[in-house]
């Protein structure tokens, strides 16, 4: 079953409470926080995010999709920790090398939280093999990170069902997740290609219902 995962990025201010509670009627399944630090991304979301996330904690039991957009990876999972996440996704691009890499994966999951690796859509998808073994979800980007309402790069189609087969072949047991840019004429493409979780910001927040369109979300084809 695909599952979707609302980004709460694009929210109006003053409108957040009643934003939360409606996606959270609408059945969302994840809250989809993007935290940026104006570094890795030329955008600054972290603290506004760290709020939001704080706040949705407290009002609800929906899980929380940590999605990492910043160098200081240790500094973010332990300000975000704090929100008890589902899953705290990082950056490939981010560490400077494999040795960071597996530290990151490590210090995440000592947080007592599920592990996911992200790539950016210049990364070729074949540099994150080696680290899914030891990951619950691999993120593929579908827009370059770093800001909403973006439009979905046809290519990175490929890239996710060039993923799908590699998890296929090698029996593991992995989520797919795709960013950037989803809507009702996007993902078919993408569920088809191998994704199971769709992140989707703008074209559910526009949404007049917010049910209707995650509903479809889920179960379009």
């Amino acid at each position: 079953m695909v599952e979707v995962s609302t980004s709460i990025l694009s929210v109006k201010k003053g409108e957040e409470s009643k934003t939360f509670f409606a996606l959270e009627t609408a059945k969302t399944d994840y809250f989809h926080i993007d935290v940026m630090d104006g570094e890795f991304v030329e955008k600054n979301t972290y603290q506004s995010m760290l709020e939001y996330a704080s706040y949705i904690r407290r009002i609800s039991n929906a899980p929380l999709d940590v999605h990492l957009m910043v160098k200081n990876i240790k500094k973010a999972v332990n300000d975000f920790s704090a929100v008890e996440p589902n899953i705290i996704t990082f950056h490939l691009e981010a560490c400077e090398n494999e040795e960071e890499v597996w530290e990151n994966i490590n210090y995440i999951k000592q947080n007592h939280c599920k592990v996911g690796i992200s790539v950016k859509p210049n990364t070729n998808i074949e540099a994150v093999y080696q680290y899914l073994p030891y990951v619950h979800m691999c993120l593929v980007m579908t827009v370059e990170p770093g800001k909403g309402g973006q439009s979905y790069l046809s290519e990175m189609t490929d890239k996710v069902r060039t993923l799908k087969t590699y998890i296929d072949d090698n029996d593991l047991e992995i989520d797919i997740e795709v960013d950037g840019g989803i809507n009702l004429r996007t993902a078919p493409e993408v569920k088809k290609a191998g994704a199971n979780i769709l992140v989707a910001g703008t074209a559910i927040l526009n949404a007049v219902d917010y049910k209707v369109i995650i509903d479809e979300l889920k179960t379009g084809v």
